[in-house]
């Protein structure tokens, strides 16, 4: 019996269920809901039933053998739907990396499609989320954490589980189907609960439990459409050991500002009054009203709950004095690619982005989904960058090559935070500097571009991962109006060392079968 059919005959067997986490051999099914996790109810598009999705979890290493099944009936929103694995490199798998129209075809209702792929020497913070159209605004977003057994920061703390990952939301009363030009945030919400301006104030805030004395692994992940966040928590000081599932020098703080896709780990030492504090997850408009954006972080007395859990804190919004600043986050061990000087990499490419007529562009071109996906484009026989559609926004990138990638910032819509899938990349130049780091440079996979009229963000990667890789902004809403390019990396080797299976390849007919007969996506 071979390894595939094996796994789905494990995976039919397995009874599903909601659980606090799953993996990484799972049922996954999407399906509508209607919650109100502000207080206010609408229809959604879940992972497992449950706002954010199922904590998927698996150790460095493992195999990870996640069957999507997409039970979506609600056809005022997207019934089809595609999962991405937000930071997993997908070495030899880039047919399940999920990005709609790029690698796969969506899956449709009553179908399931097997996400199979291994975390290769891969650990930290991750998270999956729909990635299809505007799909995971409607609530498709989960956690995801890959365990090293032998993290180098394991000294640093006592407790790192299913209750120290931390996410934050923005939320939408209305569906992503039916968002206006500039979509509003209704909400913020912390682990799925939060309150809205005029709302209910009787809604349950998020309770983070912990216990004087332990030290906490504290896993942010922001799984946003759109904002970004600063995070803080009152009267705690927050020590990073992680910035988007890449181990760093550990840094003091008591403030991140946190943008969409991004992730980070941080020490939290529980050392102050056992009481109740505010977690804050602000966001950047100014607009602090009460409750809005909040979580409380409590302390147990003995290990068991205080008299008054639910007493909300009173504190004023402190001022930070030690925010996060992201060229002040340093890792080590690792060799850049290129040359240490601006352009010294073997190929050195300019993004220009844009926007006009309400649409993003890239170099000048407007990303819009083909009708084939560039993976199955390439396995078709396409092997020039030129013949691959879309036109004008795939780049061909040679294998074994170091890049540079220089990003100057947009202020329309600003700041975007750029994200990258099939690699990490070395940030050597930062929103809000004027200098180059080519020694220690933060390696993540999402970067804010800015909105100075000076930044020029410049990464580096390395292309030893063939097949093509969506860079887009991650803020949900500007990825469908355009901003986004496909790098075909080492396009010779894509058929050699991405092998698909039959489920995969079933994927488009089914799919263009069921919107020709149905008229739906």
């Amino acid at each position: 019996m071979n390894h595939l059919l094996s796994l789905l005959l494990f995976l039919a067997a397995t009874p599903w269920r909601v659980s606090a986490s799953i993996g990484p051999v799972a049922n996954l099914e999407i399906l509508n809901a209607e919650i109100a996790p502000d207080g206010f109810k609408r229809s959604t598009v879940l992972a497992g039933g449950t706002f954010p999705g199922p904590l998927i979890r698996g150790n460095k290493n493992a195999k990870f053998a996640i069957n999507v099944i997409d039970s979506l009936t609600d056809t005022s929103m997207n019934v089809a739907t595609s999962i991405h694995w937000h930071g997993l490199f997908q070495q030899h798998t880039n047919y399940v990396d999920g990005p709609a129209f790029v690698t796969q075809c969506p899956i449709v209702p009553g179908h399931s499609f097997l996400y199979d792929f291994q975390a290769l020497n891969q650990a930290g913070t991750y998270w999956y989320h729909s990635h299809f159209q505007n799909q995971y605004c409607d609530g498709l977003r989960g956690a995801l954490v890959v365990y090293d057994l032998d993290d180098p920061h394991l000294k640093l703390y006592d407790i790192d589980n299913e209750s120290t990952v931390i996410t934050l939301a923005d939320w939408y009363h209305y569906l992503s189907t039916d968002a206006p030009s500039v979509p509003d945030v209704s909400s913020t919400l912390i682990n799925g609960k939060g309150r809205f301006p005029g709302g209910p104030t009787d809604v349950d805030l998020a309770v983070v439990n912990v216990t004087k004395g332990k030290r906490y692994r504290f896993r942010l992940v922001s799984i946003s459409c759109d904002p970004n966040f600063t995070f803080s928590i009152d009267n705690h000081v927050m020590i990073i050991i992680e910035v988007d599932s890449v181990n760093v020098k550990p840094l003091r703080v008591d403030s991140i500002q946190i943008f969409a896709g991004q992730r980070y780990s941080f020490v939290l030492k529980a050392n102050q009054t056992p009481a109740n504090y505010w977690m804050r997850s602000l966001p950047p408009d100014g607009t602090h009203a009460d409750f809005a954006h909040l979580a409380v972080l409590h302390y147990l007395d003995d290990g068991v709950p205080n008299a008054h859990p639910k007493v909300d804190p009173t504190d004023n919004i402190p001022i930070s004095v030690s925010p996060l600043v992201e060229t002040h986050l340093r890792v080590s061990g690792l060799c850049l690619p290129g040359q240490p000087k601006p352009g010294g990499a073997d190929i050195n490419i300019n993004l220009a982005i844009a926007f006009e007529s309400g649409s993003f562009t890239v170099n000048g071109a407007s990303f819009q989904s083909p009708s084939v996906p560039v993976l199955l484009q390439i396995l078709s026989g396409k092997q020039n960058a030129s013949d691959l559609l879309p036109s004008g926004s795939v780049y061909g990138l040679e294998a074994n090559k170091s890049v540079e990638l220089t990003i100057p910032a947009l202020v329309v819509a600003g700041p975007h935070p750029i994200h990258l899938h099939g690699h990490s990349f070395h940030v050597v130049r930062s929103a809000g500097s004027t200098s180059y780091n080519f020694v220690n440079p933060v390696v993540r996979d999402v970067v804010s571009i800015g909105t100075s009229a000076s930044d020029l963000v410049t990464i580096r990667f390395f292309t030893d991962n063939p097949g093509p890789w969506f860079l887009h902004c991650h803020i949900d809403w500007h990825l469908n109006a355009g901003l986004a390019v496909v790098f075909a990396e080492g396009v010779p080797e894509v058929p050699k060392q991405d092998i698909t299976t039959n489920s995969w390849d079933d994927l488009c007919p089914t799919y263009n079968n069921f919107v020709s007969s149905t008229g739906h996506t």
